[in-house]
């Protein structure tokens, strides 16, 4: 059976239409239930927004979801203020302020935003196209997707594709989704909208 051009439209709306229904809101607006503060830097909600920000410390600090996820689709939007240098950690389990896993880098201009780097091991596995960062509105919002599944990681910015990696070690991965403050101090960044999307095998 042939299905027209509208037919197929159809379909993708019924798509992404479940896919919504289907997703899971990380962060509620209004507290860090579902959530666990690592070290000693700052993590609060204000105005409906997930702010994390540097203590007196400057340390790394890092905020992970109670629940591990495998394979997903993840997407937030960040507002950098400051430095603005985060990221988020996928597969990952923190252990004080000691992390093991995979970062998608959220950072300042010039800084590989997208890229993917693994803390406590091997470091930068890929970095995005230098052209790309273009795509990044420093102080202003951005919204980043990251699909994980099995061995392949995909990372968007602002509905661009920065960077994919096939890598045996992510695919063997577990842990948690959590967002990181780096350390070195002045950074804050704003985030929103924190949803996810099991993708079941």
């Amino acid at each position: 059976m042939k299905l027209t051009f509208f037919g197929l439209l159809l379909a993708c709306i019924s798509l992404v239409g479940c896919a919504q229904q289907n997703a899971i809101e990380l962060f509620n607006g209004e507290n860090l239930d579902g959530w666990t503060v690592h070290g000693d830097e700052k993590w609060y909600v204000e105005d409906g927004l997930l702010i994390c920000e540097s203590g007196p410390k400057a340390g790394y600090g890092y905020l992970s979801t109670n629940e591990f996820y495998d394979d997903f689709e993840l997407t937030l939007e960040f507002k950098q203020e400051a430095n603005g240098n985060s990221g988020v950690f996928i597969r990952s389990t923190v252990d004080g302020t000691k992390v093991s896993g995979w970062q998608v880098e959220v950072a300042p201009p010039g800084k590989d935003t997208g890229g993917i780097y693994e803390s406590y091991g091997r470091g930068w596995l890929i970095k995005p196209d230098p052209e790309k960062d273009k795509n990044l509105k420093m102080g202003e919002w951005n919204t980043m997707k990251i699909r994980a599944e099995g061995a392949k990681i995909t990372s968007w910015l602002n509905g661009v594709e920065m960077v994919t990696l096939t890598d045996e070690k992510i695919g063997e991965g577990k842990g948690s989704i959590a967002l990181q403050i780096h350390d070195g101090g002045g950074i804050k960044v704003n985030w929103r909208n924190i949803k996810i999307v099991p993708i079941k095998s």
